[in-house]
């Protein structure tokens, strides 16, 4: 090989490390908040706390350099949620909603934010919103559970039993939903029914003590 060829080779060579370098550098806000739930599920909440922090920073500069980057506004609504900056989620939804007001992601993000606000109202409208924008997204049986939390709430157990036995069908290994479901079956006086959706929260979770007792409780009612 002629020395020309030699240095171009060289070059090159140089040349592509440093854009693999640059590639791989590239900030990721999805990786970081997919790292910080890990962590979180890990119990590392501090850990996580940086990981979300990450991500957020990541986004809001996407955001400044791009306002119509709908999935910064998803991920960065994602990352401020599970910060519990329900104000914040808020705040950041609003503003891409304004870019794309279709954005089922941002709109149940939403949905949850004004729950965990106890503007229940707001809640509801959101995940219904959402349920019917995407009625086969990935967290349509979360939506139905939240559903069923605000009607609960609201006392609404006619409609609190549809949307947590739509929540349990969808999704069916949630103790905590069949849990929810056993009880407002229970004040319905739907006793059998409400024995049956204790009964499998306890066989998910056999240290469900909640469960257990409401069990015992409606086995009573029943003889």
């Amino acid at each position: 090989m002629n020395k020309g060829l030699f240095v171009s080779f060289i070059t090159l060579v140089l040349f592509s490390i440093s854009i693999a370098g640059f590639a791989q550098e590239k900030p990721d806000a999805l990786k970081s908040y997919r790292i910080g739930r890990d962590l979180e599920v890990q119990g590392r909440m501090s850990d996580a706390n940086a990981r979300y922090e990450e991500a957020i920073q990541i986004c809001k500069q996407e955001i400044a350099q791009n306002e119509a980057n709908m999935d910064s506004y998803t991920v960065l609504t994602w990352a401020l949620l599970r910060q519990t900056k329900y104000n914040d989620v808020i705040e950041w939804a609003q503003k891409g909603l304004k870019v794309n007001p279709g954005d089922y992601r941002v709109i149940e993000t939403m949905g949850e934010a004004y729950f965990y606000l106890n503007q229940y109202d707001l809640s509801l409208k959101y995940m219904q919103k959402y349920i019917d924008a995407a009625p086969n997204a990935e967290r349509i049986s979360v939506a139905y559970f939240f559903m069923g939390e605000v009607y609960r709430i609201k006392q609404k157990y006619n409609h609190a039993d549809i949307a947590y036995t739509t929540a349990v069908r969808l999704e069916p290994s949630m103790p905590v939903w069949w849990y929810r479901l056993g009880a407002v079956r229970e004040a319905l006086g739907d006793y059998a029914g409400s024995l049956k959706a204790y009964e499998r929260a306890v066989q998910l979770n056999p240290s469900y003590k909640e469960a257990v007792d409401g069990a015992d409780r409606v086995k009573k009612r029943l003889g």
